[in-house]
């Protein structure tokens, strides 16, 4: 039944910071109304491929299983009424439209609020709503680009890299639903709703924690170092005699464990001594230690490091994390049977355990409107 069962949710959401915190909080038992235009739907809808077994897109069907599917052209009288009644009925309204989008449909906070004083009304907007942030798009690369995330992902400060997700949209879709769970406890106590408002840029300079952090409490720029951590060493990935490996060496003691299976001679070097120490001298170590790696191959230092607590593991690709994920038994994917088509879909479980209240899994992504 779920943590937040009894929880509606009016979701006027769309592409993937809103529709994934909704996604979680339905999870998680609350009653999910996604709100979509008529005869268009979500963006998602249409990005492919890859599609799955019955055409829909796998990046839509990825944030937004256990949702109703409703449609509302807000931009009629309609559509408003329609939006108003569901709305009414809801404890939760989440949406991502531009700045000022929800006021010209009079839907706005401001404009509601005293009509409906439980309501919790959640805004994501990609800059905020100053003069200028609401001029400027929230799209995931550009707020990856403007945050400074970019200048600290890839291999060096001239070819800073995206992240291979949209991280953005993500590290905002679980602040909204943190900043959302919040103002439920709250209302609990109060009676009265409030306005969440999240924004990705805020969001992300939050999420690149001590990388910000340097700034924010030293004045340090951090710049991208490729694999490697900016604070510890060794800490970054290695080439073998046949693919790369990562080790993970946390402090002195694993740094001396490590030293020792790999047998060494560098383990008395005082270059090495502390951490502080080895990330002085990161690059002279690393060239010792890339010697000795070449001498055996991947899986056999992976298993010569764990025997002896060293963190160390292969570079994975999706499927590979997956099938690790499923030998650990941590049930990577459920399959859902939609009770309203009867459709099925494979989708990657809710991470989050609840020994009480376990999260569920109704539906699968709606179909356009199935649900008017």
């Amino acid at each position: 039944m779920g943590a937040l069962r009894g929880v509606r949710i009016a979701d006027f959401s769309r592409v993937l910071a809103g529709p994934y915190a909704t996604m979680l909080l339905g999870d998680m038992g609350a009653h999910v109304i996604k709100i979509e235009r008529p005869g268009l739907g979500d963006d998602t809808r249409s990005w492919g491929p890859p599609f799955d077994a019955q055409g829909r897109s796998t990046y839509f069907a990825s944030v937004n299983r256990n949702k109703e599917g409703v449609t509302a052209d807000l931009a009629t009288g309609a559509g408003r009424a329609k939006a108003l009644t569901i709305i009414s009925e809801s404890d939760v309204l989440v949406e991502n439209f531009g700045v000022g989008v929800m006021e010209k449909f009079g839907l706005g906070y401001e404009r509601i609020k005293d009509e409906f004083p439980r309501l919790i009304y959640c805004s994501i907007s990609g800059f905020g709503a100053s003069e200028e942030g609401k001029q400027l798009p929230g799209y995931d690369l550009l707020v990856q680009a403007m945050s400074g995330l970019m200048s600290i992902t890839g291999p060096d400060s001239e070819h800073p890299t995206k992240v291979g997700v949209a991280l953005v949209d993500v590290v905002a879709g679980l602040h909204a639903a943190l900043g959302i769970t919040a103002a439920i406890v709250s209302r609990n106590e109060t009676g009265h709703g409030q306005k969440v408002e999240i924004n990705l840029l805020s969001s992300i300079l939050s999420g690149m924690v001590n990388q910000s952090g340097a700034y924010a409490g030293a004045g340090v720029i951090p710049k991208s170092m490729g694999n490697a951590h900016p604070s510890i060493a060794p800490y970054e990935a290695y080439k073998t005699r046949d693919k790369q490996i990562v080790i993970a060496v946390g402090n002195d003691g694993q740094f001396a464990k490590m030293c020792a299976a790999l047998n060494a001679p560098f383990a008395t070097d005082s270059r090495f001594s502390t951490n502080s120490d080895r990330v002085l001298h990161r690059k002279e170590l690393n060239l010792l230690m890339t010697a000795i790696l070449h001498t055996k191959g991947a899986d056999e230092w992976v298993a010569v490091l764990n025997k002896v607590g060293v963190p160390a593991g292969p570079i994975n690709n999706i499927e590979q994390a997956i099938e690790l994920a499923e030998r650990l038994e941590l049930d990577p994917i459920v399959t859902i049977k939609d009770s309203r088509d009867g459709t099925t879909s494979k989708t990657i479980a809710n991470p989050i355990k609840l020994s009480e209240t376990p999260v569920g899994y109704r539906y699968g992504p709606p179909s356009l409107g199935i649900d008017d």
